[in-house]
């Protein structure tokens, strides 16, 4: 891991009087983007060739004096492959730049957490040590930290176990980034289905022997886009969201008689993420959503100091009972927050008093440690 005093020495020669915002164009980056513009930052978006038009062409800004009129991405920087962002000449150009870099899941993802970890020498805005809780299967992976938290998570069961519905979590064979999840609710069921995925190609062995089996929590999902600033030592609530999933969406739009009708490679759902959308809570469930928070921040602070920094989001399910399961946490910025992007989220908004994203969100902490002289709080 780079030691953070690295990062500060580094920052002492930043220009942070016109820094620039960078990130992954990827994921997140339209709302870190966005966020920026509107707080008076400018922006870099670092893309893979070939899939670089949506922030090159699209969502490019147009400045007239310096403001701007029109699009989110000042500067977009293209590379043959994301993982060329962690050679050394690219760095260079972000830090002569003074770019504040925001990792997402494609960052970590594309560029390896090992890398991130140990030759990403541009300042982070977050939390570089928490990134690596993130990899399921890790010795002190979010799991971990959620029961250091005393947090509820779904229970694990064993293959030979299972007697109730359950969640197999493990990768997608092809899609790298993408799940291989299925359900089962019987052993006689979930050989029969991983079986017949591992046929298909959709999982492989390896994955199927490092799966996490949990009970299955029925009832819906809230992604709560949660915020720890340091400077101001608050926890907020930014906004909810909830995915749309494929083909998982589609098997449930379908009558039951004609789900019984789908062929062997259509029965399986997939749970690849193409959407968000957003959400609220009853209001008698948000107390619950912050303590869930509190508690998180809490764990973190004490077990991977200094702890979770700025954006944050944890995965639940609300049972019958209205009681909250996590079952899985982001220590960066949420896949879902592009739904608050521009518009700002009803939370968010009620605590600002104004349109606020979590990419904005975040970019007002950069704006607030620059006044007080207190960026090293916020950057690893």
């Amino acid at each position: 891991m780079i030691d953070r005093s690295k990062i500060l020495e580094i920052l002492d020669g930043y220009d942070l009087d016109d820094p620039m915002i960078g990130v992954v164009a990827s994921h997140s980056a339209l709302d870190t983007c966005d966020g920026a513009v509107e707080e008076g930052f400018r922006t870099l978006a670092i893309c893979q060739k070939g899939r670089e038009k949506t922030y090159a062409k699209y969502f490019r800004t147009n400045r007239v004096n310096g403001e701007v009129v029109t699009g989110v991405v000042d500067e977009v920087r293209i590379l043959n492959r994301f993982t060329d962002l962690i050679r050394g000449e690219q760095q260079d150009a972000l830090l002569s730049k003074s770019v504040l870099f925001v990792p997402n899941r494609s960052f970590t993802s594309y560029c390896g957490i090992d890398s991130v970890e140990d030759e990403f020498e541009v300042p982070l805005l977050g939390s570089r040590n928490l990134l690596r809780s993130e990899e399921r299967g890790e010795e002190q992976d979010y799991y971990w930290i959620l029961e250091k938290a005393g947090l509820p998570f779904p229970e694990t069961v064993e293959p030979e176990d299972i007697d109730e519905l359950v969640m197999v979590k493990l990768p997608h064979a092809v899609k790298t980034l993408e799940r291989g999840f299925f359900t089962a609710a019987s052993s006689e069921e979930y050989r029969e289905k991983s079986d017949r995925l591992l046929e298909q190609g959709v999982i492989d062995q390896d994955g199927l022997d490092l799966a996490r089996i949990e009970r299955y929590v029925i009832g819906p999902v809230f992604n709560l886009d949660l915020f720890y600033s340091p400077i101001l030592d608050q926890i907020e609530l930014l906004g909810i969201d909830w995915r749309f999933e494929s083909s998982l969406d589609g098997h449930v739009r379908l009558p039951a008689p004609q789900q019984l009708t789908l062929n062997d490679a259509q029965i399986s759902p997939e749970y690849t993420v193409c959407g968000h959308n957003s959400a609220t809570l009853r209001e008698s469930l948000l107390e619950k959503a912050f303590d869930l928070a509190e508690k998180y921040v809490e764990a973190t602070k004490e077990h991977y100091s200094p702890g979770i920094i700025g954006p944050f989001c944890l995965q639940t399910c609300v049972d019958k009972d209205l009681n909250f399961s996590i079952y899985d946490v982001a220590p960066r910025i949420g896949g879902g927050t592009n739904v608050h992007m521009a518009v700002g989220h009803p939370y968010g908004n009620a605590l600002w008093r104004t349109r606020m994203s979590t990419g904005r969100r975040l970019m007002r902490e950069v704006g607030i440690a620059l006044e007080e002289d207190a960026l090293d709080k916020i950057v690893t």
